[in-house]
C-alpha cells in the first residue's frame, strides 16, 4: 500500500509522560521506531481527535489507566529525509505508583530520572523529562539524517541549541 501522505509531511502524535515523583513509567518498546528503547507511551492522533483526547486514549490503551487530568508540557517536532516526520504533543499525568501493567507494545517499567542516562532512550527524551521536572514549557525541534541518527536538537522558545 502506498503511503497516503507525501514524503516529509508531518504526522501528529502524542507522548504521554506518566510520572510519580522523580520516576517515570516508561515503555521498553517491542517494535520500531526506537525498538528496545525506553519511551513514554503514546501514538498517532486519530482522525477528528484532539491531541489531549489522543493522549488520554493512548494512556488507557497502553496501560489500562484512566487519567482524568493531563497537563500539556510542550511539543517535539521531528524531521528527517525519510517517512519519519512527526509533531508530538507532550502531556504529563501524575499517577500513583502502581505495579506496571501488561502492555502489548512492550514492557512498562518505573525508571528514576537519575537512571535515565543508564538505560537506552531516544536522545530527545532526556531533555523532555528534564523540562517537565523543571516545569518549563518547551518546543523542541529534532533533525535526523536518513538513518534516523539525531543531527541536532534545538529548543525554540528560548532559542537554545541542545545538541
Amino acid at each position: 500500500m502506498r503511503n497516503p501522505l507525501p514524503l516529509g509531511i508531518k504526522r501528529a502524535a502524542t507522548l504521554c509522560v506518566l510520572k510519580q515523583g522523580n520516576q517515570f513509567l516508561l515503555l521498553k518498546r517491542l517494535k520500531e521506531p526506537h525498538k528496545d528503547n525506553f519511551t513514554p507511551i503514546g501514538g498517532k492522533i486519530d482522525p477528528f481527535e484532539s491531541p489531549l483526547q489522543g493522549a488520554i486514549r493512548e494512556t488507557f490503551e497502553e496501560t489500562d489507566l484512566t487519567v482524568q487530568k493531563m497537563k500539556f508540557c510542550g511539543i517535539l517536532t521531528e524531521s528527517s529525509p525519510t517517512k519519519y516526520n512527526w509533531i508530538n504533543y507532550v502531556y504529563l499525568a501524575e499517577i500513583e505508583e502502581i505495579v506496571p501493567p501488561l502492555c502489548n507494545e512492550g514492557t512498562l517499567m518505573w525508571i528514576q530520572f537519575d537512571a535515565l542516562l543508564q538505560v537506552p532512550t531516544p536522545k530527545t527524551d532526556w531533555f523532555i523529562y528534564k523540562y517537565i521536572l523543571d516545569e518549563i514549557p518547551f518546543a523542541l525541534n529534532a533533525i535526523y539524517d536518513d538513518t534516523l541518527t539525531l543531527l541536532s536538537l534545538d529548543e525554540e522558545i528560548e532559542n537554545v541549541k541542545l545538541l
